[in-house]
């Protein structure tokens, strides 16, 4: 078999696997955020996988989906075939669904214990998989498995996905908590978290949704319970003290503007609000 190399381009890809798509190995390297219901494509990469991704719906072949944690494998490969997801590490259940099914969904493909068997078992039963793994296989294994390969970037390389994803992931969260349109968050404002692609995002975007809609009881509640897991020392006040100043300060500066308008509405001497000023530098980041 040969390997080919290229940018997704839907109708060579096409032409190429109709010719003979058993004879042609493709390494397609794209960029692409999924979700199950509604394929989300606002970056150009992920609009050319999409339509990747729709020409393996039309064939019959294997392929395996590389990426980091969270970057959309699995939701890729529910794109491509309706099939039941089985982990690699459940090896059992795993021969035992390719003898029932024509089609299945191995995640965490690099994890699998005998490739041999495995091999015999699909061979035996005509079973397609699309495979995923954060772990760049061999050639060997590469070639002894799979004919096709889509290597998804992290959403940090995806900026524009990540701005659809946020939008989704706060309707969703409105949705979870059968929330009031006034309670969602301003979409703009939230600091996406990317260090976990879709996991750390979506949490993000649930902190944001939650956090504006806490009233002054849960507030109490959430602050008591961080308190209470460290509290012990012998100056726990004065060195707890700046989980309220901090927060007030800084809402005073995007509220009022200056130092002087601030004292005067909190009703604080301006030398002290400078000497708290000084004192959390470091938590407030104020130039």
């Amino acid at each position: 078999m040969t390997t080919m190399t290229m940018n997704v381009a839907a109708a060579t890809v096409m032409n190429t696997v109709k010719a003979d798509a058993a004879a042609v190995k493709v390494t397609l390297t794209v960029a692409v955020v999924v979700d199950r219901t509604n394929f989300i494509a606002k970056s150009r990469a992920s609009m050319e996988a999409l339509k990747s991704a729709n020409l393996l719906k039309s064939v019959t072949i294997n392929a395996l989906i590389l990426g980091e944690k969270g970057v959309g494998k699995q939701t890729l490969a529910q794109h491509i075939i309706a099939a039941p997801v089985v982990d690699a590490t459940s090896f059992n259940e795993l021969l035992a669904l390719i003898e029932t099914h024509s089609s299945l969904i191995v995640k965490n493909f690099h994890k699998i214990t005998n490739y041999k068997k495995l091999k015999v078992a699909l061979d035996v039963h005509k079973t397609r998989i699309i495979g995923t793994s954060n772990v760049m296989l061999s050639e060997t294994l590469m070639d002894e498995f799979f004919s096709l390969k889509i290597v998804l970037p992290p959403l940090r390389e995806r900026l524009e996905d990540v701005t659809a994803l946020i939008e989704k992931f706060a309707l969703e969260a409105q949705a979870t908590f059968d929330g009031e349109a006034s309670e969602m968050p301003i979409l703009e404002e939230i600091v996406p978290d990317l260090s976990k692609n879709c996991y750390s995002l979506k949490r993000s975007v649930y902190n944001a949704y939650l956090m504006n809609s806490f009233g002054e009881a849960e507030i109490l509640t959430m602050m008591e319970r961080f308190l209470m897991q460290r509290i012990g020392g012998r100056n726990d006040y004065r060195d707890l003290l700046y989980l309220f100043d901090v927060p007030m300060i800084k809402s005073g500066y995007a509220k009022f503007g200056s130092q002087l308008a601030i004292s005067e509405k909190f009703g604080l001497n301006r030398n002290t609000l400078r000497k708290k000023i000084n004192d959390y530098k470091d938590q407030l980041k104020i130039d």
